[in-house]
C-alpha cells in the first residue's frame, strides 16, 4: 500500500520525531502524557489480538501470517511453526489479563489449542518446525512452491512453544495436568554440546540450532551452535538451566562478544574472569560512544524478546539491565540521527514489496555482514522497546500510524513500512503480533506473562546466574 499523502505526511513525522532527542518542554510533555496513557496500547492490543484471532485455524492453531490489504475476512497461512503457536497462547492468555476477554473464553480458546498441540507429531519430545494449521500434518513440501521440507527440530522454535504452554499452564489451573505430560518428555541436552576444554570449537558447552531427525540416533544436528548469549535463543538455555536439562555452566559457555581476533563486526574490548570456575570473556562493542552486549545480527527482537518473559532487568540491572536500555538508545539513534530516516525499530520483518528479510542496525551486531536497516521500519520492534523507552516508543509509533498509516484499525500494525517510499506490507505476522501482544502486557500489566518464570528453576538457577552477571560497561 502507498499512502497518496505520504510525501507531505513524511516531512512532518520526521520532525515530530526529531522531538525524541530534542524536544520542546511542552512536547516533551506531551509525549510523557501519552506514554502513561493505558487508551492507545490497550486499543492496540484488542487490534492485535483481533489479527491474532483471525490467524487461528479451527484446530485451534495460529497460522504463519495473513493479508490484510483487502477488504474481506483475512485467510490464514497453509503454514503454522511451534513459535507461531506459542505466541498465540500466550496473546490468549494476555487477552485474559487485560480483560479484552473473559476466563472462560481464555479457557475454552486455550483448551482448543492444546488438544491440537497434543495431537501434533513430535520426536525426541519436540515439535516439528512447520505443521499445516488447518489439520496438524507435518509440512513435507512448502504450499507455495512445493519444494520439499525436511522436518527438522529447531531449538529456539521449540522454546517459545514451551514458553506458551508454560503461560498457560499458569493462567490456567484446569490445563496443568495435560501441561506438564507434554512438558516431561521436552529434555533441552538433545540440542546440547557438553564442553570439552581440549576442543572447544567441536565441543563448545551450547546449544546446536537443531536436528533433522530422519538419521538414526539423535538425526544429523545443524553445522551450527547458538553461541551468542545475547539472542534470542538464550530463552531455550533459560528454560533448560531452569527444568535442569541443561548444566548452569552452559550460561557461561556463551559468548557476550566473540572472542577477541575472531571475525567479527568490531574487534571488542572487555576483559577474561572466571565465574563458577568457568573463563569468561567479558566483553562489549561500543556505538556512538556507548558500550553495550551485540547481539548476532543487530535486530531488536533478539534482544528484547527474551525479556518480556524472563526478569532479566530485574534480576541483573547493572548488566542486563544496562545494555538492554543501551541497545534501545542505539536503534532509536540509528534511526532518527545517524541515517535520519525520522523513524526507528529495525527487525526481522515481511518486506514492504513482497517477501522477508532480517533488519537491524550492523553496527550493534557480531556477525560481520550484518543486518542493514534499509530506511525500512518494523512497529514491532518499537513496541518491543517499550518497557525501555516508553516515551520514545509511543512517539515513534503514533508517528508511523499517522504518517503511513501503518495501524490498521481491525488488525493492528503491519508489519514493516518502507520510510522511503511509504510502502506498507500487506501483511501481519504471528510472531511479530505475539510479540506487540507481550510487550503490551508488559507495559499494561507488568509481569502478567512472566509469573511462571520467577518461581521454581528460574528462581533458583537462572536467578542466581544473572545475579553474577557483570558486564563490561
Amino acid at each position: 500500500m502507498k499512502r497518496r499523502t505520504f510525501l507531505t505526511a513524511a516531512v512532518a513525522g520526521t520532525a515530530a520525531l526529531g522531538t525524541a532527542t530534542s524536544a520542546t518542554p511542552a512536547a516533551a510533555a506531551s509525549q510523557r502524557r501519552a506514554a502513561s496513557d493505558p487508551a492507545l496500547p490497550r486499543t492496540w492490543f484488542e487490534a492485535t489480538y483481533r489479527s491474532l484471532t483471525a490467524m487461528t485455524t479451527d484446530p485451534g492453531l495460529a497460522a504463519d501470517k495473513i493479508d490484510v490489504s483487502g477488504a474481506g475476512t483475512p485467510v490464514p497461512s497453509p503454514q503454522t511453526s511451534p513459535t507461531n503457536i506459542g505466541c498465540g497462547l500466550w496473546s490468549t492468555v494476555t487477552a485474559a489479563g487485560l480483560g479484552v476477554i473473559s476466563p472462560s473464553v481464555m479457557h475454552q480458546r486455550l483448551d482448543r489449542t492444546l488438544t491440537a498441540v497434543e495431537g501434533l507429531e513430535r520426536a525426541h519430545g519436540f515439535w516439528f518446525n512447520w505443521y499445516d494449521p488447518h489439520d496438524g500434518s507435518v509440512l513435507t513440501s512448502w504450499p507455495e512452491t512445493g519444494d520439499p521440507v525436511r522436518p527438522f527440530l529447531s531449538t529456539v522454535d521449540n522454546a517459545w512453544l514451551v514458553t506458551g504452554l508454560r503461560i498457560a499452564a499458569d493462567a490456567d489451573p484446569e490445563l496443568r495436568p495435560r501441561i506438564a505430560r507434554l512438558l516431561a518428555d521436552a529434555d533441552w541436552s538433545y540440542y546440547y554440546t557438553p564442553y570439552d576444554p581440549a576442543d572447544p570449537v567441536a565441543g563448545p558447552g551450547q546449544l546446536r540450532g537443531g536436528y533433522w531427525p530422519d538419521k538414526p540416533g539423535k538425526g544429523e544436528p545443524t553445522g551450527h551452535h547458538y553461541g551468542a548469549l545475547n539472542t534470542e535463543p538464550r530463552m531455550a538455555s533459560y528454560l533448560g538451566i531452569a527444568d535442569g536439562s541443561l548444566p548452569a555452566e552452559h550460561y557461561w559457555h556463551l559468548f557476550r562478544t566473540l572472542l577477541p581476533g575472531m571475525g567479527q563486526e568490531q574487534q571488542p574490548e572487555g576483559a577474561y574472569v572466571t565465574v563458577d570456575g568457568v573463563q569468561v570473556w567479558q566483553g562489549h562493542y561500543t556505538y556512538r560512544g556507548r558500550k553495550l552486549v551485540p547481539t548476532w545480527g543487530g535486530s531488536m527482537f533478539e534482544a528484547l524478546m527474551v525479556p518480556l518473559f524472563v526478569p532479566e532487568p530485574e534480576w541483573s540491572p547493572q548488566s542486563w539491565g544496562v545494555t538492554h536500555r543501551r541497545y534501545v538508545r542505539s536503534q532509536i539513534e540509528h534511526g532518527l540521527t545517524e541515517e535520519k530516516y525520522g523513524y526507528w525499530g529495525f527487525s526481522p520483518a515481511s518486506i514492504p514489496e513482497g517477501g522477508y528479510r532480517e533488519y537491524g542496525v550492523d553496527a550493534i551486531g557480531m556477525q560481520e555482514d550484518g543486518y542493514n536497516s534499509l530506511g525500512v521500519v518494523t512497529p514491532h520492534a518499537s513496541l518491543l522497546a517499550l518497557p525501555h523507552a516508553a516515551t520514545e516508543a509511543m512517539a515513534n509509533l503514533t508517528a508511523l500510524a499517522r504518517d503511513f498509516g501503518a495501524d490498521d484499525d481491525r488488525y493492528g500494525f503491519r508489519d514493516s513500512v518502507d520510510t522511503a517510499t511509504g510502502r506498507v506490507s500487506d501483511f501481519v505476522l504471528a510472531l511479530d503480533q505475539g510479540m506487540i501482544a507481550a510487550a503490551i502486557a508488559q507495559h499494561l500489566r507488568p509481569g502478567l506473562l512472566q509469573r511462571p518464570f520467577r518461581t521454581g528453576g528460574f528462581r533458583s538457577r537462572v536467578r542466581p546466574l544473572l545475579g553474577k552477571e557483570r558486564f563490561s560497561l
